[in-house]
C-alpha cells in the first residue's frame, strides 16, 4: 500500500463516482479502478460497493476513509516539517576555524556575505583541526578551516593561504640585540610552546624546525592558546615561535626578530563536504573564491 492508494481512494469516496474522480486524479477510469481493487486486495476488505449506477462506500470503508485522511494529513505535516528544516539549514552557516581566520579571512568575507544575504544566520565555533574535522564529517559544521589538507571520499580541501611564522621574545631578552638571531644562539633557551592539544600542527612545525637546526629549547609552558602565548612572553617567561597573524596582538615589552636561517611556513586550507547542497555554503564559497582567488571545483 502506498500513499497514492489512500489519494485516490479518497477521491472516489469523495466523488462516489469513478468518471468524476479520474478526471480530479488525471489518470484513466480503468487504472483508477485497478488501483482501488489493488487497495482492497492489500486492506482485506470491501471498500466500496460498486453498481452501473452508483457507488457507496461500505461500513468497513467509511471507517477506513476516516483514518485514511489522517494518515494523508500526518504525512503532508511530516513533508512540511522536513522542508522547514531544510529550508531553515539553507539559512544558516556554522563555520569552525583556527584563530587565523578571524583576521586573515572573516574581515573580507564575512561583511560582503552578510550585506548580500541579510537572513542568513552565521555561527563561527574556535576550535582544533581534529575537532573541526570530526564535526565536519557528522554534518555539524558547514565549513573549516584548518591546517590540514583532508582528502577523502566526503570532504574536500582547498589551499586558501600560506603564512610565516615569527620569533617573538621579552623586549630586554639578550636575544633581542641581535638584528638577525643566530640560530645556535636558541640551544637551550626558554621556550613557551603552544600546546599540541590545540595546536597540533604549529606544535609539530616547531619541534621539527628545532630537530632541523640542531637545537633543543628548554620548554618551561606550554599555551593553550594565542593569547596566553603571548602574555607569557610579555611576562618575560621565555620565547616563542607563532603565526605571523600575531604580530599585531604583541604588547610594547616584546619584540619579533628574524634568524639567521628562515622559518616555516603554516597553510590554510578550506573544507566541505563534496555532497553539500547548501546555497549558504556556496555562497560563501564564491565570495572565498572571489577573495583568495581559489580554484574550487564543484559540482
Amino acid at each position: 500500500m502506498e500513499l497514492r492508494h489512500l489519494r485516490y481512494f479518497i477521491t472516489v469516496a469523495e466523488e462516489l463516482n469513478f468518471s468524476k474522480a479520474a478526471l480530479k486524479l488525471y489518470t484513466a477510469q480503468p487504472s483508477l479502478s485497478q488501483q482501488i481493487k489493488d487497495l482492497e486486495e492489500d486492506v482485506g476488505v470491501q471498500l466500496l460497493y460498486r453498481t452501473k449506477r452508483k457507488v457507496e462506500l461500505t461500513e468497513e470503508g467509511a471507517v477506513f476513509l476516516e483514518q485514511a485522511r489522517l494518515t494523508l494529513a500526518q504525512a503532508d505535516k511530516a513533508i512540511a516539517m522536513a522542508r522547514q528544516v531544510a529550508q531553515a539549514k539553507q539559512q544558516m552557516l556554522r563555520i569552525g576555524f583556527v584563530p587565523v581566520a578571524e583576521m586573515k579571512i572573516f574581515p573580507y568575507v564575512l561583511p560582503n556575505l552578510r550585506v548580500q544575504n541579510p537572513d542568513l544566520k552565521i555561527e563561527l565555533l574556535s576550535m582544533n583541526n581534529t575537532e573541526q574535522m570530526r564535526l565536519l564529517k557528522k554534518g555539524e559544521l558547514d565549513i573549516t578551516f584548518t591546517r590540514h589538507n583532508f582528502h577523502s571520499d566526503e570532504i574536500e580541501s582547498q589551499f586558501v593561504l600560506r603564512e610565516p611564522l615569527i620569533f617573538l621574545l621579552p623586549k630586554d631578552h639578550p636575544l633581542a640585540k641581535y638584528e638577525r638571531i643566530p640560530i645556535k644562539a636558541l640551544n637551550g633557551i626558554d621556550f613557551i610552546i603552544p600546546a599540541v592539544e590545540q595546536s597540533q600542527t604549529l606544535h609539530q612545525t616547531i619541534l621539527e624546525f628545532a630537530k632541523a637546526n640542531s637545537i633543543e629549547f628548554n620548554i618551561v609552558q606550554k599555551a593553550d592558546n594565542i593569547l596566553f602565548n603571548i602574555n607569557s612572553i610579555g611576562m618575560g617567561l621565555g620565547c616563542t615561535i607563532l603565526p605571523g597573524y600575531v604580530a599585531p596582538l604583541t604588547m610594547n615589552n616584546t619584540v619579533i626578530r628574524p634568524l639567521e636561517v628562515e622559518l616555516p611556513y603554516l597553510d590554510l586550507y578550506v573544507s566541505y563536504r563534496k555532497n553539500n547542497t547548501s546555497l549558504a555554503v556556496n555562497k560563501f564559497l564564491e565570495l572565498l573564491t572571489r577573495v583568495f582567488y581559489l580554484d574550487i571545483n564543484r559540482e
